[in-house]
Parts: C-alpha cells; sequence; structure tokens
C-alpha cells in the first residue's frame, strides 16, 4: 500500500516539474456605493480566472490580473454586479448601485471559472459573516441552523462525546453526507462516531466547531449532489468556508450572554487581523478567539423514580426523593471552555507571477456533559470514596469530559503552465478526543477504585495531495486534476481501572481489545467540461474515478445545464450519482457502553466490522460505499427590481446506506439459546450493535428563497427574506438482513432506529429575516419556524415485551409522539457609536418558547422515569429558553 502511494506522489509531483508561471500585473483601488460610502467585502473576481479578492472596511482592494486586455467582475450582496474591461496594471475605482442579490459571486460547485449566483447551474447559498454574527448564535454550526433551511444542529444531552459535537447535516441526510470545504480544500472529519441515541446515530461529520467564524469572509453552501466534483461525501452538498484576506482594520469582537433562567453563561472574545506581505499584495490574515460557555439545566421533576421502583411516600428514600424532586439530573447544554488560531496567507513571487499560498488554524476546547445521576439506593460508595465520612450518603452523577484538538493546514503554489491555471497542494487535518469520566466509580474495585478514570481516546487524521488544471477555450470550459488521499483512525484504551469488571459508572473505559490503528489511502482522478454555446445556454459535466484501498473502486458523474432568461434569471437542473465510503471509523470502531432500562443495568457491546465475530460468527458482509442518484432543477427570477426568488425541487436516493444497528439480545425464549444469544454469552454481554449496509433511502424535497432588498421606508432601508426547506425522507424495500439473524426472528433496525432517518429532523423549516437600517442602527427580527418531529418506539408498545409497568397498551395508547412545529424568534439591535466602534444586544428565542414536553403514554423508560422533561432523541433547537446577548466591535 505504501509503495503504491508513493509511486501516485511520484507521478503527482512529475506533472508539475515543467510548469513555468507568469503574469502581467496588479490593480488596486476603491469601491463606493452611490452615496460616496465605502463598500467593504466586495467580491472583486478576475472574469475566466479563480483570481480573487475582497475589499476592506474602507472599500480597498488588490487583485492580480495574468493577462491583458482582462475582465473584472465586482459583486456584492444587495448590489449589481459590473464588470470592468482593464488594459494594464494600475487604478480602477469603481461604484456599485443597490440591487440584485443574485449577483453574488460564487467559487464552489465549479471548477473552472467562478460564476454568479445567477449563473450557476445548481442551487447554492452565499452568506456573508455578517449575515452569520446576526444570527446571535455562538458557533458555526448554530449559525447556519438559522440561516440555511435545509441545515440542521442542535444541542444534544446525556449522550457522551456526542453532547460536545453536535450532528449536523444537510437536507435530512445525516452528518457523513456533506462535505466541508475551507477554502476549497477538503476539511478532515471529526475521531467521534455518533453512537448515542441522537439524530444521525452510527454517522461521521466534520467538528463544525472548529472553525471560528471571524476567519471566515462568507460560506457557499452547494445543495446539490457534487461528489462527481469532489469525491466522497458530497451526496447531499458541500459547505465551502472562505476564509478572510486582506482586512484594512484590526477588528476585535466581544460577546457575552445568559439564558433568562440564570444558567449558560458565554463569554467569547476574538481579534482579526491582516499584514500587508510585500509590495506585490501579499497578505497574512491572523484570527485569534476564545469562547466559554457554562451548562444549563431543565430537567425533569418527577418527585419519584419509577424506573427503580422507588416511590415519594418509600419511608426508606422519601427524605431524599423530596430533596431532589429531579432526581439530581443536569439535562442541558454542556459547559465548554474553546480557544483557536487561523491564518490564511499569500505571497506572489517572481514579480507576481506566481503565488505561494497557506491557511489552516488549531483549535482547543474541553468540555463538561452529564450522565445519569446515581441516587444512593443505585449503586452504593464502597468506603465513603465520593462523600465525606460521616455524613449520609446521597449518590453522585459522573461528568463525562472532552479534551479535543482539531488543526488542519494547506501548503499549496498557483500559476500557469501551457495556458493552464495550476494548482498544487498539500494538506492535512486531524482531529483527537480524550475522555474522561469524573465523579465516578467502578464498585467491582470497591474501596480500591478511583474516582477519575481515563477511558480512553481516538483520533482520526487525513493527508491529501492535490493537482488541479482549469482553463477557458473560447466558449469551453475545462478542468481536471487527481487526488491522492491517506487517512488514520485510532483508538486507545483507558486505564485498567475504568473497565476492570463492569468498569467505571456511566461510560466503561475502551478495553485493549477495542485499541486499533487503521489505515487507508486512495486515489482519486476527475475531469469537468462546460460548453456555453450562447449567452444563454449552458451544458456541462464532470466525471470522477476512485479506487480505496479497502474495498475497491467507484465511478461517479454528473451533467447540469442552465438557461438564461437575461437579467431577469435562469432555469437550470441537474443529473448525478454520488458515492459515499464508509468511514475508517465505522469500519474499525468497537466498545462497550452502559444500558439503564427498567431498573436494570446492562453492557451492550459495538463490534466492528472486521471482527469475526461479525463477519464469521453472523454472516455481516465487508461495508462498501453507499451509492446515490441525485436530480434537481429550478429556476431563479427577479420579476421586480430588488426582489429576486428561486425555487428548487430535489430528489436524492441513497443505496446501501450504512447503519449502526439496534440492540441485539436475547430472543426472551429461556427455554432455547440461539447463535447469537450464544455469542453475547461469550462475550459476557447483554445486547450488541455492529455496523452494515442494509437500508436504502429517497429523500424529496423543495427550496424555496425569496429576497426584497433596499426597500426605502422613511429615512432608512428596509430588507425581508423568506426561505423555506419542505422535505421527506422515505426507507425503501426492506432492510438487508444477515440470514443468520433474519432466520433467528431478529429486528436489525426497528421503528425507533428507523425513525432517526425519517422523523428526527424536522420535515419543513420556515426563515423570516425581516432587516432594518436607519441612520447609525440596524434592526434585524429572524423567526424560523422549525417543523414537527416524532419519536417512534421500537414496537409502539403493541408487539414487544412487557416493560414492568403493567399490561401492553392498546393501539389507541401506543407509545410514538409527536411534536409540534414550533416558532423562535431572535431580534438584533445594532448601533454604530462612531465609525470604529459598534454594540449590539440581542434575545435569541424572544418569546421563550420550548418543544413540547415529553408524553410517556404509559412508557416511562421513554422520558427515563420522568428524568427529562423535553424530547432528546428527536430534537429541533435544543431547549435553552430565552438567551439575552451582548456585543461590542472595536476597529483600529
Amino acid at each position: 500500500m505504501k509503495k503504491a502511494l508513493l509511486k501516485k506522489l511520484y507521478l503527482l509531483a512529475l506533472l508539475t516539474l515543467p510548469i513555468t508561471v507568469f503574469a502581467q500585473g496588479t490593480i488596486t483601488g476603491n469601491i463606493m456605493d452611490q452615496n460616496g460610502e465605502p463598500l467593504p467585502g466586495v467580491n472583486v473576481v478576475s472574469k475566466g480566472t479563480t483570481n480573487g479578492a475582497t475589499s476592506d472596511f474602507d472599500g480597498n482592494y488588490n487583485i492580480e490580473i495574468n493577462s491583458f486586455p482582462g475582465l473584472l467582475v465586482f459583486s456584492s450582496i444587495g448590489f449589481n454586479t459590473k464588470e470592468v474591461n482593464v488594459t494594464e496594471a494600475g487604478e480602477v475605482n469603481v461604484t456599485l448601485q443597490e440591487g440584485v442579490a443574485l449577483d453574488e459571486v460564487i467559487l464552489v460547485g465549479n471548477r473552472s471559472k467562478p460564476r454568479t449566483i445567477l449563473d450557476s447551474p445548481v442551487p447554492i447559498d452565499n452568506i456573508g459573516v455578517s449575515e452569520l454574527r446576526n444570527t446571535g448564535q455562538p458557533t458555526i454550526d448554530k449559525m447556519l441552523t438559522y440561516k440555511v433551511p435545509s441545515f440542521n444542529s442542535t444541542t444534544q444531552t446525556v449522550s457522551d462525546a456526542t453532547a460536545h459535537f453536535d450532528p449536523a447535516d444537510l437536507r435530512g441526510l445525516g452528518p457523513s453526507r456533506t462535505l466541508v470545504l475551507v477554502n476549497g480544500k477538503r476539511k478532515n472529519q471529526s475521531a467521534l462516531v455518533y453512537i448515542n441515541d441522537t439524530p444521525g446515530k452510527g454517522e461521521v461529520g466534520v467538528d463544525l466547531k472548529s472553525i471560528p467564524a471571524a476567519a471566515i469572509s462568507r460560506i457557499e453552501v452547494l445543495r446539490d449532489g457534487a461528489s462527481a466534483q469532489y469525491g466522497s461525501d458530497a451526496i447531499a452538498g458541500v459547505i465551502n468556508m472562505v476564509l478572510n484576506k486582506n482586512v484594512e482594520y484590526t477588528t476585535v469582537n466581544v460577546t457575552s450572554g445568559i439564558t433568562t433562567e440564570g444558567d449558560g453563561f458565554k463569554l467569547g472574545a476574538d481579534v482579526n487581523t491582516s499584514i500587508n506581505l510585500g509590495d506585490n499584495g501579499g497578505y497574512l490574515n491572523l484570527t485569534v478567539g476564545y469562547y466559554e460557555q457554562e451548562e444549563t439545566n431543565r430537567a425533569g421533576t418527577p418527585g419519584d423514580d419509577v424506573l427503580f421502583g422507588v416511590s415519594a411516600d418509600d419511608p426508606t428514600w422519601s427524605s431524599w426523593l423530596s430533596s431532589n424532586p429531579d432526581l439530581g439530573m443536569t439535562v442541558g447544554q454542556p459547559k465548554l471552555n474553546k480557544a483557536d488560531i487561523f491564518i490564511n496567507a499569500g505571497v506572489p513571487f517572481k514579480n507576481g507571477k506566481g503565488e505561494f499560498y497557506t491557511f489552516g488554524g488549531f483549535t482547543y476546547r474541553k468540555g463538561k456533559s452529564f450522565a445519569l445521576y446515581r441516587p444512593p439506593y443505585w449503586v452504593s460508595d464502597p468506603s465513603n470514596l465520593l462523600h465525606e465520612a460521616g455524613t449520609e450518603y446521597q449518590g453522585f452523577q459522573p461528568t463525562f469530559e472532552t479534551d479535543v484538538r482539531d488543526n488542519n493546514a494547506t501548503v499549496g503554489v498557483k500559476g500557469e503552465v501551457l495556458g493552464f491555471d495550476v494548482d498544487l497542494s498539500g494538506t492535512y487535518g486531524r482531529n483527537a478526543i480524550d475522555y474522561e469520566v469524573n465523579n465516578s466509580l467502578n464498585v467491582d474495585l470497591g474501596a480500591n477504585s478511583p474516582t477519575s478514570f481515563d477511558v480512553g481516546a481516538y483520533s482520526f487524521s487525513n493527508t491529501l495531495a492535490n493537482l488541479d488544471f482549469s482553463r477557458i477555450l473560447g466558449q469551453v470550459s475545462i478542468a481536471f486534476g487527481a487526488e491522492i488521499k491517506e487517512e488514520r483512525f485510532t483508538a486507545e484504551a483507558g486505564e485498567p481501572a475504568s473497565y476492570f469488571g463492569g468498569g467505571a459508572q456511566s461510560f466503561p473505559g475502551l478495553q485493549p481489545a477495542n485499541a486499533v490503528i487503521a489505515k487507508r489511502s486512495n486515489f482519486g482522478v476527475y475531469g469537468d467540461l462546460e460548453w456555453e454555446p450562447t449567452e444563454q445556454f449552458l451544458i456541462g459535466g464532470a466525471i470522477r474515478y476512485e479506487d480505496f484501498s479497502d474495498f475497491g473502486d467507484n465511478v461517479s458523474w454528473k451533467v447540469n445545464g442552465r438557461y438564461s432568461l437575461g437579467e431577469k434569471g435562469a432555469l437550470r437542473a441537474s443529473y448525478s450519482t454520488g458515492f459515499r465510503a464508509p468511514s475508517l471509523h465505522q469500519i474499525y470502531l468497537s466498545n462497550i457502553q452502559t444500558l439503564v432500562s427498567g431498573g436494570t443495568i446492562s453492557n451492550q457491546g459495538t463490534f466492528n466490522n472486521v471482527d469475526p465475530v461479525i463477519r464469521e460468527g453472523l454472516g455481516v458482509p465487508q461495508l462498501t460505499a453507499e451509492t446515490s442518484k441525485n436530480i434537481s432543477a429550478g429556476i431563479t427570477f427577479e420579476p421586480i427590481n430588488n426582489f429576486t426568488a428561486s425555487l428548487d425541487f430535489y430528489n436524492v436516493k441513497v443505496d446501501d446506506r450504512v447503519l449502526f444497528t439496534g440492540e441485539i439480545g436475547n430472543d426472551g425464549d429461556d427455554t432455547t439459546t440461539n447463535p447469537i444469544e450464544q455469542i453475547l454469552n461469550d462475550n459476557s454481554i447483554t445486547s450488541l450493535k455492529f455496523f452494515v449496509n442494509a437500508v436504502n433511502t429517497n429523500t424529496t424535497g423543495i427550496d424555496v428563497v425569496l429576497n426584497y432588498r433596499n426597500m426605502k421606508i422613511g429615512s432608512g432601508i428596509f430588507s425581508a427574506t423568506l426561505a423555506a426547506n419542505f422535505n421527506e425522507t422515505k426507507i425503501e424495500g426492506q432492510i438487508d438482513t444477515p440470514p443468520l439473524l433474519a432466520a433467528n426472528d431478529y429486528i436489525i433496525f426497528n421503528r425507533k432506529e428507523q425513525s432517526r432517518i425519517t422523523s428526527a429532523r424536522p420535515k419543513s423549516k420556515v426563515l423570516l429575516g425581516l432587516d432594518y437600517n436607519i441612520g447609525k442602527m440596524n434592526l434585524a427580527l429572524n423567526n424560523t419556524y422549525f417543523g414537527e418531529v416524532s419519536w417512534m418506539h421500537s414496537s409502539n408498545g403493541l408487539n414487544g415485551v412487557d416493560l414492568g409497568n403493567g399490561p401492553l397498551p392498546t393501539e389507541d395508547e401506543a407509545f410514538d409522539q409527536t411534536f409540534a412545529g414550533k416558532v423562535i424568534t431572535d431580534l438584533i439591535i445594532g448601533y454604530n457609536f462612531t465609525d470604529k466602534i459598534s454594540g449590539s444586544i440581542s434575545a435569541n428565542n424572544l418569546f421563550n418558547v420550548y418543544p413540547d414536553e415529553i408524553d410517556t403514554k404509559g412508557d416511562f423508560v421513554t422520558d427515563l422515569g420522568g428524568r427529562f422533561k423535553y424530547p432528546w432523541e428527536v430534537n429541533q433547537f435544543g431547549f435553552n429558553g430565552t438567551v439575552i446577548n451582548a456585543g461590542l466591535t472595536f476597529k483600529f
């Protein structure tokens, strides 16, 4: 494998040897609006190339031109695009008129030339950093949730490490099927598999908390399948985070907030600045940030504990239950401390004939979440380990604490070879998580048990080399290139005390048998072609071949087209095939988890896909790639000045979807032992899980975006945006159950697990944003409707075993519950005290809206005996209630 990888790297290096770069000069200037005010954040692109720049706070810009004569394209949100011919290096000043939002220039989705949203044959959102900050949300994943209707991410609780990462997905297709890029280069995935009962269970995503908003100029969201262009994971779409370059001023942001319940205090500060490197337009942009938040608690208050059969009037425990009606629980957002540093730099060389560039960053964060409280009647405390001698034992609540490091770096060079724009780059990214369980004990160690445990660690890294060529030949644009990638996943065992016997309470440590170092490599080549025979008509296509060292190869392709309606809009459509390689995590993850159900404590084992227990004992096949078919069609148009609209339909079919099975345990017949039960007995566990390609899904949806900008009301300017997503995912055909399990009547993916795919995320989401600028003040009122979600019981209480709470319910008393849709309102008020000092106050969830409370319908396991008040296995928008924020921005 290593020899093959080295050979491919050597071939890539040979391709770069004949590179000779040349350019013609630099254009500088200033950009203003029609009132003579400077315009920051304007995109400037040398048309027909990938050269781009962004104007600074004073409207100044600097861009390299490869050859003269050339055409510069100036575009910004809310302004008409302007094209300017340039014949020589020098100064070009531009005035933009207020106008169309469809003219925003985007880079993602096209390898050969930048296009505007109007020109693009696929739907793309272009979101500026000011729009992201105006959500009042603390991290990128939450900002996108309140800006992109088809994107969802919510805080999880009492879910081990998942509480520190928050699964995020696009178009309801799960975290694994969205590709994340930084400056067009692939961002590494996190080291975590979401294995708890949350949305995205069994999947792997990118750690979006590791990218600070202060480092970002804008985010481009491609809502279309793009595996043929970018490779694995791009089934649902692509998120490209474009970093800041030259900025005129150093910007300092300070924010703080707290819930109206008095908890969840948060504080953040960041600095962004840039340094000019030389006289030829070189730059170094630097971002440093810090953020912290305290936990929140919205636990239920049952007053008694039906989970363990202890009532409020129990003579032994009534005093404790009276003092702890919430059963000691902490249910809410985790505690978090985060620090990060990011850079983005470019250095022209040989008098501007080429550019070296580099970007990347490092994020370090520590988190603390909470497990189920262990009341004194649940777990005994040997030798007063968790309380002082002579005091009455009150039980304990273990904490699950994470130490997360995420770092990525890209180094590259751009130039020209025989008329082709060439980009050669190398990227390294890594995410690592160390786990600790504190305020806990291992009862099997008795008085020798520690109360803090190192329970293990995970890491994931990838190393990439990319070589990309592009060129415009009249009406035809071509691009092609290659990528080599190596991935590495590791799992480290915890200390022996963490897994001895039953292990540490709440999370038994990873055992030596769970430790692994796994690697794989893959090689991909692609070609991209666009033909624009007239100004109105565009047709394009792409094809990609990838070969993976562990499961084989794949070919994916795409065709798309666009018919321009002039300045009034365009018709567009695409059809593509795609794929997603099973992650190394899904192939090699194994562990043991503690389960609590009906007062019974048990251990569940996850076996990896290469374990003989799974492959030979159960006959589970080797994991292979998911494949997809993606079709979309839509229209963008401007029926009147300042009003723009887009409507897009999409259908995504995913075959052989990788899933994490439900619990597979005893069949309830104590008279015989089937082969599966024998495996459980041999491994001293009560149930098992594994990963398998077993489900085909069909997702259909509609995206709608309406914008009305620059309406003069009084002495101010009013803008409004209405954006919506409506989608539905269905499971098609039969679930592919391995023959041995099917022969013994096991269901590997029950109703509850199916609901995580079909109903755990809102099927509808609508955003209405109202913005009013008057003088030095800005008022923003955002309303987000999160549609209903449904929690489905594993058997719906109709054909399962007695759960210990009397006879099974009738069909009218079934356990399923639908949680109604709700509207979350955010109010943001900003004020510019001077040109360089501004402030803001905001209220997120202004009207203190919470999800519907859990209705157990007789199933006390649904809310774990009343410990949970609000749903957590399905989640619309969390349950913190109103959050009041304040912020200050300084520029110097």
